[in-house]
């Protein structure tokens, strides 16, 4: 039976929550790819394990993870009922719901009829009374926003969710939910975007800013840009990476000598920094405190591992940030 480490709080530093009495680990676990009906358990099951045995406390999930849709909870669920159920009160589970689960017109979006409906849905999937933290997980242009504040705030009342968040909300829709829940006084305490050295959105748009002068957390996904910001491309393109075999997100056309030669640029700065470039750049998000937490993706507990190590080299000089600004040219990829 596992068994958790007993040293498993004493590295790992946790920052608050926007203005909320949450914390939330810097470093948080995102199980969008490979927690699907095609991976491993077995590895699965070690990754969490990995994760909560240095401090990783929170678990981020979506109804559609998998693939397939659902499969991510699934696992996840079974993962909660042989090791990490014992420690529910350790953990902060979060998932989403705003993208397409089920046939017809309420199974995508933002109604509270979907938004209701995909919840109970998910915390069968993962055996749960309740989730500690409850995303939509896109705007709806056409469902009002005032719905679906008043069903993420009639969530929270009924117990099945602690906290509320949103995700992939621009700055402007930030500050228009922001100003329905607090007309509620719903626990909505965090924004979750895109965010990495190649892409600077939330400070283009002003969310990075604006979330930390107003008490609203940020967690980041994609740090890495779908693996870009690693060893993976210095020597260009293997066969068997996601640019070949998944071009949903990361196409080869994007992969230019030109963004190859940003990639060894940033990693030969990494290297006079004592860190791997994924390393740098994990530390870079957390790098003004302004980041409440990152989301990290992993294939094996031996990535989990090697990101921890952001933790030990958080601070840039000046001139190190200046460089890294140069390198990427401060555009998007």
């Amino acid at each position: 039976m596992y068994q958790a480490k007993e040293s498993r709080y004493e590295t790992m530093k946790y920052n608050r929550c926007g203005a909320s009495g949450l914390k939330l680990p810097r470093i948080s676990l995102g199980l969008w790819h490979n927690f699907g009906s095609k991976g491993s358990f077995e590895n699965m099951q070690e990754m969490c394990r990995t994760a909560f045995d240095y401090g990783i406390t929170h678990f981020d999930l979506a109804n559609n993870y998998g693939p397939e849709p659902g499969a991510a909870e699934e696992n996840f669920g079974k993962i909660l009922q042989k090791d990490l159920g014992t420690y529910r009160d350790e953990l902060v589970i979060s998932t989403k719901a705003g993208y397409g689960m089920w046939p017809g017109p309420y199974g995508d979006f933002g109604s509270k009829k979907y938004l209701v409906a995909s919840l109970d849905q998910s915390l069968k999937r993962m055996g749960l009374e309740y989730v500690d933290l409850f995303y939509h997980h896109r705007p709806d242009p056409e469902t009002p926003l005032e719905e679906t504040v008043c069903a993420l705030d009639g969530i929270v009342r009924s117990g099945k969710a602690l906290y509320i968040g949103i995700s992939n909300y621009s700055k402007e829709q930030t500050r228009m939910a922001a100003a329905l829940f607090r007309e509620r006084k719903t626990p909505f305490i965090i924004n979750q975007r895109s965010y990495s050295i190649f892409n600077r959105a939330i400070e283009a748009d002003g969310l990075k800013d604006y979330a930390a002068a107003h008490g609203i957390g940020l967690i980041t996904f994609s740090p890495l840009a779908q693996g870009l910001l690693t060893d993976r491309y210095l020597h260009g393109i293997p066969q068997d990476s996601r640019v070949r075999t998944d071009g949903r997100f990361l196409s080869e056309s994007s992969m230019t000598e030109e963004t190859l030669a940003k990639i060894r640029a940033l990693h030969d700065l990494a290297g006079r920094r004592g860190q791997t470039l994924a390393q740098m750049a994990l530390s870079w998000i957390l790098r003004d405190g302004d980041i409440t937490s990152v989301l990290i993706g992993a294939s094996k507990p031996a990535q989990i591992l090697d990101n921890l190590g952001t933790l030990r080299a958080m601070a840039f000089t000046e001139e190190e940030r200046k460089r890294i600004d140069e390198i990427a040219g401060l555009s998007s990829i």
